[in-house]
């Protein structure tokens, strides 16, 4: 090795045992503050997991008992009691609020939306479905159809086209996706945007031929082709 290649090397070398006398000098002086840190570090991090499995745990258990009452009304479609609660038991709302942070807090969230919807309170369908989140195919698509229904019916189209789209393409299946397509083709339709809603339909046509949508298809094809041909 020449003599310049030593002298890089031994510039490269002397370079590095400067920096970790430095840092070995920092750690020196910044000892006690350091551990001070790490120390809170750990605290938090402990805190965090306690909260997490003893708090949560206790609160999800206790959030599902009292749930229980608002799902029964929720089933016998008697909205008002399962989103504001009998008197006795807790509604949607109340599940909500009491118990945040808690998977029956968030599923009250769906079904508080639902029940808005039912009630003709759209503007809270849309909140409480807004802040829903599933990994649910089917609930999750449910939930963006759901906002798609109150935007419907708050005659914001545009709106409810684009959720139904969403509810749609979200995470596609055969169950819900032909069913918003077809919601969404025919806003399109009703607002003359033909084009569009025969692109829908022929989604439907060819993604979802055998879906109860798919079957009756054609004729909302033809229908769309004879007022985009006026």
């Amino acid at each position: 090795m020449s003599k310049k290649n030593n002298s890089k090397a031994e510039t490269r070398v002397e370079g590095v045992e400067h920096a970790l006398t430095r840092a070995e000098q920092f750690i020196e002086i910044y000892q006690k503050q350091i551990t001070i840190v790490i120390g809170i570090l750990l605290g938090i991090a402990l805190l965090y997991m306690g909260f997490q499995h003893l708090y949560i745990k206790k609160k999800a258990s206790e959030a599902a008992t009292q749930m229980f009452p608002a799902e029964r009304y929720y089933e016998n479609e008697q909205w008002d009691q399962a989103l504001n609660g009998d008197g006795n038991n807790p509604g949607f709302i109340e599940i909500m609020e009491d118990y945040r942070f808690t998977p029956s807090a968030n599923l009250a969230r769906y079904y508080a939306g639902i029940s808005s919807l039912q009630l003709g309170e759209y503007d809270d369908a849309i909140k409480y479905l807004g802040k829903f989140k599933s990994k649910d195919k089917i609930l999750s698509n449910l939930a963006y159809g759901g906002i798609g229904d109150a935007y419907a019916q708050l005659n914001e189209y545009n709106n409810a086209v684009k959720f139904y789209l969403k509810a749609a393409s979200h995470k596609s299946n055969d169950f819900t996706s032909p069913m918003y397509l077809f919601r969404a083709g025919v806003l399109l339709e009703k607002e003359a945007k033909y084009k569009e809603a025969l692109n829908v339909y022929n989604q439907i046509k060819n993604d979802y031929a055998t879906s109860i949508e798919g079957q009756s298809i054609e004729k909302y094809i033809t229908r769309v082709q004879l007022k985009e041909g006026k």
